[in-house]
C-alpha cells in the first residue's frame, strides 16, 4: 500500500482537473453568457469550440448557412432570428459535456457548442438558457425553449411528449490504468478475476451486476467496488487497488484527456451501450413533440456529420468512440421497462 505522503500526491494529480472543472461550473446564472459565432458576408459562419477552457481542444469550426433547411423552420423560429437552447447544466456543470469556461461566465461544453453548430447550420443566432434538469424540461415543455441539448437518452417514455434527433451514441466504458493492455470487447467473460469500481444505484452498476451473475453461473467471478466519489475512484485506480472503473463513457473520455500529462494517466479500455445488450443508446436533441423543429434539426446534423464539422466537435473533446453515422428522428429508445 502506498505511503499517506505518497497517496496523498496521488489524491492532488487525479483531483486537480476535476475540481478546477467543478469549481468553475459552480458560478453560472440562468442565463448563461455565450461566445458569440462570426458571420461573415458570404453566410459563412464561424463557431468556436471548447471556448475559454483548457479542458478540451480550441477549435475553430466554420458553417455555411443552409438555405433549404432555413426555409423549413418553423415560422415563428424564422422570424425570431434565434434558436433557443436549454442546457441543463445547474448548478455543478457535467465535463466535458456542459461546464462554465475558465472565464467563469461562458457556457462551455460539447453539448452547448453542438447547438451553436446546428444554430449556424440553420441560419440562426444560438440564445443558449443554463438550468437546472428539471427546469430545462418545464422550459420545453412552455415553449420557452426551442431545443434541449444535455445529453438527453432517446427513451420511448420520453417520446410521448418529446421529438428527437439523435447525435451521439449513449456509451458507458472501461478506464484503467493507461499501461495497462486489458481490452473490454463486449464479453463478460473479460471481467473474470478483475476488480471493478461502479457507482451505486446507477444504471452501469445495474448493468456490471448481471455480468457479474452470469460469470458465478459459469464458475467464475470478478469483484465490485465501490467508492464516494471519482476522485477516490481514480485514486484506486492509480495505486492499482482497482483494476477498471465502469462509467459514462464521456467523463472517463474528459479524465483519459486531463490525466495525460500526470503520472497517473488512464486510458478507455472498451465501451458498451448505456442501453445494454439489446439496443445502442442514443442521445439526442429534444424538442417539444409536433413542434416541427425536429427534423430541421436532424437534418442540420446531418450536415455537419457529411462536411467534417461534426467529426472536428467530437475530436475536441475527446469523444470520436460516441459518433453517430446519421442523425434520426425519433429512433427506437430505451423501452418503457428500462426507462
Amino acid at each position: 500500500m502506498p505511503s499517506i505522503t505518497r497517496r496523498a500526491r496521488l489524491a492532488a494529480l487525479v483531483a486537480a482537473p476535476l475540481l478546477a472543472s467543478a469549481l468553475a461550473a459552480c458560478s453560472t446564472s440562468d442565463a448563461a453568457t455565450t461566445a458569440a459565432p462570426t458571420t461573415d458576408a458570404n453566410g459563412n459562419t464561424t463557431v468556436v469550440v471548447a471556448d475559454n477552457t483548457t479542458t478540451a481542444t480550441r477549435t475553430e469550426i466554420s458553417v455555411p448557412t443552409q438555405q433549404a433547411l432555413h426555409d423549413a423552420l418553423p415560422a415563428k423560429v424564422k422570424e425570431r432570428g434565434t434558436l433557443v437552447i436549454g442546457v441543463g447544466a445547474l448548478p455543478a456543470g457535467f465535463p466535458p459535456l456542459a461546464y462554465v469556461g475558465d472565464d467563469h461566465t461562458t457556457l462551455t461544453g460539447a453539448e452547448p457548442d453542438l447547438g451553436r453548430l446546428v444554430a449556424a447550420a440553420l441560419g440562426l443566432k444560438p440564445e443558449l438558457q443554463n438550468s437546472a434538469w428539471e427546469n430545462m424540461f418545464v422550459r420545453l415543455d412552455s415553449a420557452q425553449l426551442d431545443v434541449g441539448f444535455s445529453n438527453i437518452t432517446v427513451t420511448e417514455e420520453r417520446k410521448q411528449k418529446y421529438d428527437f434527433a439523435s447525435y451521439r451514441d449513449d456509451n458507458l466504458a472501461f478506464a484503467v490504468r493507461k499501461d495497462d493492455p486489458w481490452t473490454f470487447d463486449g464479453d463478460h467473460r473479460a471481467l473474470a478475476g478483475k476488480t471493478v469500481a461502479v457507482s451505486s444505484g446507477t444504471n452501469q452498476e445495474k448493468i456490471l451486476l448481471e455480468w457479474q451473475k452470469k460469470l458465478r453461473a459459469e464458475g467464475q467471478d470478478f469483484e465490485v467496488r465501490y467508492y464516494k466519489d471519482n476522485n477516490s475512484t481514480y485514486l484506486a485506480l492509480a495505486s492499482g487497488r482497482i483494476d477498471a472503473y465502469f462509467g459514462p463513457n464521456p467523463s472517463i473520455a474528459y479524465q483519459d484527456q486531463q490525466s495525460a500529462s500526470t503520472s497517473a494517466p488512464t486510458r478507455t479500455a472498451g465501451t458498451y451501450s448505456g442501453a445494454g445488450d439489446s439496443l445502442q443508446g442514443l442521445i439526442a436533441a429534444t424538442t417539444k413533440k409536433d413542434s416541427g423543429l425536429a427534423q430541421p434539426v436532424a437534418d442540420a446534423i446531418n450536415v455537419l456529420i457529411k462536411d467534417g464539422q461534426y467529426a472536428a466537435w467530437l475530436k475536441a473533446y475527446n469523444l470520436e468512440n460516441e459518433a453517430v453515422k446519421t442523425s434520426e428522428v425519433n429512433p427506437p429508445g430505451l423501452p418503457l421497462t428500462n426507462a
